[in-house]
């Protein structure tokens, strides 16, 4: 059984950015006698060969993407992530620095609908203690 296959079928069905023990329950319910050690593993391997993004984010656990290339949106108050398509800067990339560019990571930081909500309540409630 080919548990990188089921791992990448997983990965491409989600819209989300799965942690590695998202894509363990996932995988577990088509394979029940799956260890989270194997999708780790497979992970790593998939990683490895570039068919699988791993996606850091401060302070959250790894989330893993598919490999096609696009940007994300960071949310570093609650880790939140959410694709972004912009054009590629590879060419511009090694224009500028003179040197051969193999893949970058664009993580733009931005604060998400939630955490702005929650920082506008919060703004809200203190001003209207002041009254």
């Amino acid at each position: 059984m080919r548990y990188a296959e089921k791992i990448l079928e997983i990965i491409a069905a989600s819209d989300a950015h799965m942690t590695a023990e998202q894509i363990f329950f996932a995988l577990k319910q088509r394979c029940p006698s799956v260890v989270l050690a194997t999708v780790y593993n497979n992970l790593n391997a998939l990683c490895a060969q570039h068919r699988v993004r791993r996606i850091r984010v401060e302070g959250y656990p790894d989330r893993y993407d598919r490999a096609t290339r696009h940007d994300h949106l960071v949310c570093p108050h609650c880790g939140a992530l959410m694709d972004l398509h912009l054009a590629d800067l590879t060419a511009e990339l090694q224009r500028q620095t003179g040197l051969p560019i193999e893949g970058y990571d664009l993580k733009i930081q931005y604060l998400c609908p939630h955490c702005r909500a929650k920082a506008q309540a919060a703004a809200h409630a203190c001003g209207s203690a002041d009254l």
